[in-house]
């Protein structure tokens, strides 16, 4: 029996069956990154024996007739942003390339009380920061359907693995667009739920206000599977929504009545996208239609300052997140000792550690947001993006008071080539274009396979629905891959 080439809910459900072992699942996987991963690069670390001792656990509980969760004994890869009390979190940078964390991310929690299978952590942009995982400290990670592209960024490892079948599921982080972003350029689904629908305690922060821990998958089905399991609400985290769980999974099967799709012309006919995005947009748009949905025109003003105003904000946010590495307590240390006599010694070594530990985009952007804190610029800069980030969302606000959900694309392109933007930060800033919107206002998003270019590259589409709508943005996605005959798609590696 292919144990690789199913879905995550068609795995467990083998399981349960008794037709395979979890222990027979998960080495198959753990055979498929042995094989693939020296060519892809998708994990930073490994942890088979881990990994089966969980394996052999659930196969027990099946025998003792324990009733477990729908996704038990399924394997699942973790962002290295997120903490594990096993191995190493790194975020990708040399600043905590050896730390360990004392405890787990509450999804971490949630995933092993739920009994899926970590198998290990992916690469990353460093903190992060950066949409096409050339950043990490390590190494870059490649795009499953054309290794000279690059995956997306910052969650690339975490989208490369499950294209790659390293992984039928993993979780990623969303500050911008780094789950839908590398999730639209490898071909898989991605989603950003709703902010505070999730916990972030555990997780490493990048800009506060803004990140959010998501899910990656083969279709829908398994991504309100794996979200039924990490979302609700947690005490430890301030930002965390103190509210029931929907039955996502449940819910997403109920037929769609009435539904209103909402489209920016401005963006259809915009220069600022490719041919073959504007032609698969198009086409979604047409399978809305015939299937009874009513398409109406919205606007959103104030869209076009969300690049700046997003990284305005992200950057001021990381420059205070990120000031915590000083290498006094924990992460790396620089050995520079030439000052270690002199009065400013301290500060010395804590300079060269920064200087060291931190890479050149994670620089770059704190020393931007400390710009924009700064005496002076304060009310010119970060509170002014405060202000737009407020106009932003009433758009939003809007726009969700006559439609359901609204369409476009996730990316202006397709998978760019490794190297072709890492000398312009702007250009790869820009790749965030349709996405940071729904991180300002705090919006459910979700992007999801829409065909290929005549080069074999995927394509995408993303959905947004207004704050809590989490149900609705993956019922449609589930729903529009019905109507297409949706199959899962992987490279030939």
């Amino acid at each position: 029996m292919d144990l690789i080439n199913q879905t995550a809910l068609q795995t467990a459900r083998l399981i349960r069956e008794k037709s395979a072992t979890s222990r027979e699942v998960t080495q198959a996987y753990l055979d498929r990154i042995q094989l693939t991963d020296a060519a892809i690069g998708s994990f930073v670390n490994v942890d088979a024996e881990s990994a089966l001792a969980i394996a052999d656990s659930v196969d027990q509980q099946i025998l003792r007739g324990q009733t477990l969760s729908p996704l038990a004994g399924v394997p699942i890869a973790l962002k290295d942003n997120l903490c594990t009390t096993s191995g190493v979190t790194s975020c990708a940078s040399k600043i905590l390339s050896n730390f360990r964390s004392p405890y787990d991310a509450t999804v971490v929690t949630k995933l092993r009380d739920a009994s899926l299978v970590v198998v290990g952590k992916t690469n990353m942009d460093e903190f992060a920061m950066g949409s096409s995982t050339e950043n990490s400290s390590f190494f870059t990670t490649k795009n499953p359907w054309n290794f000279e592209m690059a995956p997306g960024g910052s969650s690339g490892g975490s989208a490369a693995c499950v294209a790659a079948q390293q992984a039928p599921l993993s979780l990623g982080s969303d500050t911008g667009g780094s789950i839908r972003q590398p999730a639209s350029l490898c071909g898989i689904c991605g989603f950003k739920p709703t902010y505070g629908r999730v916990s972030r305690y555990g997780l490493v922060a990048f800009a506060s206000s803004l990140d959010q821990i998501g899910p990656f998958a083969n279709n829908c089905e398994d991504l309100a599977a794996l979200l039924q399991i990490i979302a609700g609400h947690d005490a430890r985290d301030s930002t965390s929504i103190p509210s029931s769980v929907p039955n996502f999974s449940s819910e997403i099967q109920e037929p769609i009545k009435d539904l209103r799709i909402g489209i920016l012309p401005e963006l259809i006919n915009s220069d600022n996208i490719e041919s073959s995005t504007r032609e698969n947009l198009l086409a979604a748009i047409d399978v809305f239609k015939a299937n009874g949905a009513k398409i109406i025109e919205v606007a959103l003003p104030y869209a076009k300052y969300g690049i700046p105003t997003y990284y305005v904000i992200a950057c001021s946010e990381a420059s205070s997140n990120l000031s915590r590495y000083s290498g006094v307590h924990y992460g790396y240390r620089s050995t520079d000792r030439s000052n270690r006599d002199s009065a400013d010694a301290l500060v010395d070594m804590i300079c060269n550690s920064r200087s060291e530990g931190f890479g050149a985009e994670v620089k770059r952007r704190i020393m931007l947001g400390t710009y924009a804190l700064s005496a002076g610029y304060y009310d010119a800069y970060y509170l002014k993006a405060l202000q737009l980030r407020r106009l932003i969302g009433n758009d939003f606000a809007t726009a969700f008071n006559s439609v359901d959900i609204i369409l476009g694309p996730t990316t202006p392109s397709v998978a760019f080539k490794l190297g072709a933007k890492s000398t312009d930060p702007i250009s790869l800033y820009l790749e965030d274009l349709f996405t940071v919107g729904a991180n300002l206002a705090g919006l459910p998003a979700l992007s999801i396979p829409s065909g290929f270019t005549k080069d074999g590259l995927p394509t995408a589409i993303q959905m947004q629905g207004a704050a809590m709508q989490d149900s609705l943005v993956l019922q449609c996605g589930h729903w529009f891959q019905k109507w297409i005959g949706y199959q899962p798609t992987w490279p030939k590696l």
